[in-house]
């Protein structure tokens, strides 16, 4: 260890320049790929995210939150740098020790960039079975040796050739950056970076729609304008169709797919496997629908649940037509998506199943599963699987991807009211309000107490979204004289049935956070 210290101390600057030149390996596949699935770092970071101890996703969602998917991706890319810049170093030294020996051959000083690049461009070829990023990032790599060498082979006077070399590959580092962040953001589509909320209306990369597919443009405009009209003026609160809809993956990027190369398999226990395309499964008859999406590991009265309004069919014609009927002895299913991920949970939750292919009036995102995502109503976030390939039935049952890590989140949401909105008024009075949610119970009322929980008053709520959605939020707000000080505010919801919500509060892990919301308020 010692004396490969001593070798690297030997090399002076070169190992900077190492490092500099593989940071601009990993833009130049950035450029060529952008945020998909082939940028070199995607497969590092899927690897890590499989491979990571259920105690750290544990700690990473429970305590970090999205900072914890950031960390993770920058780690990712560390390990990229990290391996590009040895293969430059390795390259540099070796091209030297050629170039000395081999004094009269022309061109003989870019052995070291080119060995670079042939090394880093295998690398990523193995990473990633993708030609134009793999060539990017060994020609970038190789590029900025190139420069950095030269540099270093005739420094201007006064100036050091090490000093010389590593300001030249820093100035080349950045300039294939800014070429890497315009390309490369034009080559990765709609992909949002990762924790990050997704905007509910953008476009996507799935393609053209079947014309057959698009509902009456009319019927939608109508259905978003009434959920418009019905949501309460607080201020603090999203609207009952979400500006901005919350968005967690197992892995920090995103799959793109094709909506012409997409198809969904139904396999497993069935009488006949079946294969879907796009066109098959956008021109069967579909509806609008409004649906709510709360995430299990979101905290009590965190930020990630959301609505919007969905075209989907249903999933249950589909097991018919694969042979499952409803006194089919099935026990379950597992739901797979293009990126590695699964999901097990009961036959009957896929019986009340759609797929989506747009959301509020626009073909569905990237970042939300385009071209086909699961809508399960009622169910935790997790198991509305997006850029689902693959509907497998079982005969007995099998951990799906969470349950593997610890977590138990399969089962029906439980019933929230959240507290984000605390506004003062005008008048003097304060105004609190936020969002209920209880799957497919429906939510019959919210009360709110401004003492601690010594006694309760009613609140306002929203009225229901129009065509009677099975599983969509309503909006609260309570609106009360102030005591002198501090106090506490608490919130409870009821669902259709009359029954409250649980109180005792239980945090995310493993089954999803409930409880009573309690929020300190200072008039």
């Amino acid at each position: 260890m010692i004396g490969t210290f001593e070798r690297l101390r030997g090399l002076g600057p070169t190992p900077a320049l190492a490092v500099l030149a593989g940071i601009a390996g990993v833009v130049g596949s950035y450029a060529a790929a952008g945020f998909t699935p082939s940028f070199v770092v995607a497969p590092i970071d899927s690897y890590l995210a499989a491979a990571s101890p259920g105690f750290l996703i544990t700690f990473a969602i429970t305590v970090l939150g999205d900072l914890g998917q950031r960390i993770a991706l920058l780690t990712a890319v560390g390990l990229a740098v990290a391996a590009f810049a040895a293969l430059a170093l390795v390259g540099t030294v070796a091209g030297r020790e050629f170039a000395a020996r081999a004094d009269r051959l022309p061109g003989r000083t870019l052995a070291g960039p080119l060995l670079a690049a042939f090394g880093v461009a295998g690398l990523a070829f193995l990473l990633v079975p993708a030609t134009a990023p793999a060539l990017a990032a060994g020609g970038s790599t190789a590029a900025v040796l190139a420069v950095g060498e030269a540099a270093r082979r005739s420094p201007p006077p006064g100036q050091s050739s090490g000093r010389r070399a590593v300001l030249t590959g820093l100035a080349g580092t950045l300039g294939v950056g800014a070429l890497g962040y315009l390309f490369g953001n034009r080559a990765g589509g709609d992909g949002s970076a990762p924790g990050a909320a997704a905007a509910a209306s953008t476009g996507s990369s799935a393609g053209s729609a079947n014309p057959a597919s698009t509902p009456d443009p009319a019927e939608t405009e109508r259905l978003l304008g009434a959920a418009a009209e019905l949501s309460l003026d607080v201020e603090g609160i999203e609207p009952l169709v979400s500006r901005r809809f919350y968005n967690v993956d197992i892995n920090s990027v995103d799959p793109k797919l094709a909506a012409e190369d997409w198809s969904l398999r139904v396999t497993g226990a069935v009488e006949r496997e079946l294969d879907f395309d796009y066109e098959e499964i956008t021109s069967r008859a579909s509806r609008e629908e409004f649906v709510t999406l709360r995430c299990v590991g979101d905290t009590l009265n965190g930020q990630k649940m959301d609505n919007a309004l969905w075209t989907v069919i249903d999933i249950e014609p589909l097991l018919a037509e694969a042979g499952i009927t409803a006194d089919s002895e099935q026990c379950c299913v597992m739901l797979h998506a293009a990126d590695d991920y699964f999901e097990e949970f009961p036959m009957s939750a896929l019986r009340e199943g759609m797929l989506a292919y747009r959301m509020n009036g626009e073909p569905l995102p990237r970042a939300h599963g385009a071209p086909v995502r699961a809508l399960i109503p009622g169910h935790w976030g997790e198991i509305n699987v997006k850029w689902i390939t693959e509907i497998e039935v079982l005969i007995e049952e099998k951990k799906g991807y969470w349950e593997r890590k610890g977590w138990h989140g399969t089962g029906p949401v439980t019933p929230v009211a959240k507290l984000h909105a605390k506004n003062r008024l005008d008048d003097g009075r304060m105004e609190v309000g936020g969002h209920a949610y209880a799957g497919t119970r429906g939510v019959s009322r919210v009360e709110v107490s401004t003492d601690g929980g010594r006694s309760w008053s009613e609140a306002t709520l929203s009225e229901p979204l129009p065509g009677d959605p099975r599983d969509a939020w309503r909006q609260w707000v309570h609106r009360y004289d102030p005591p002198g000080g501090e106090h506490e505010v608490v919130v409870r919801m009821f669902d259709a049935d009359g029954d409250v919500q649980p109180r005792e509060q239980a945090k995310p892990y493993p089954r999803g956070a409930s409880g009573w919301v309690r929020e300190t308020v200072r008039p």
